[in-house]
């Protein structure tokens, strides 16, 4: 990604409870800790370069909904492809324990350093 370009993500899981919060927030502390927070704006959430989803139904159900849309340009991928310890989906802690929300986050960490070394 070429200095200076602004590029915006959205992080999307089942019902935005968990995951993608989450996620999200890792990826808000990476950027402002790298200083390139300006690449994360309100403006961006109108129209993403990237979604990024937790689990293949979020990625089955996003897909369907793209092809609805004329000039979708957004990137649709699983989070977890980012991850150096290929965990692929990033499962749903919601009914699990405080030790699956731990790992839940111990991805996200994984996953979006390596997406924000690879987007710029």
């Amino acid at each position: 990604m070429a200095a200076g370009e602004v590029k915006s993500v959205l992080f999307v899981c089942l019902g935005n409870i968990c995951r993608s919060p989450i996620a999200e927030a890792v990826f808000r502390k990476l950027v402002t800790d790298e200083k390139v927070e300006n690449k994360v704006t309100k403006d961006d959430f109108q129209t993403f370069d990237y979604i990024l989803c937790m689990d293949e139904s979020n990625l089955r159900d996003l897909k369907r909904k793209s092809n609805q849309v004329k000039d979708c340009k957004a990137k649709i991928e699983l989070l977890g492809t980012y991850d150096p310890q290929k965990q692929l989906i990033i499962e749903d802690p919601y009914y699990g324990s405080e030790k699956d929300f731990e790992t839940v986050y111990e991805q996200c960490v994984r996953c979006c350093k390596v997406f924000l070394e690879k987007s710029h």
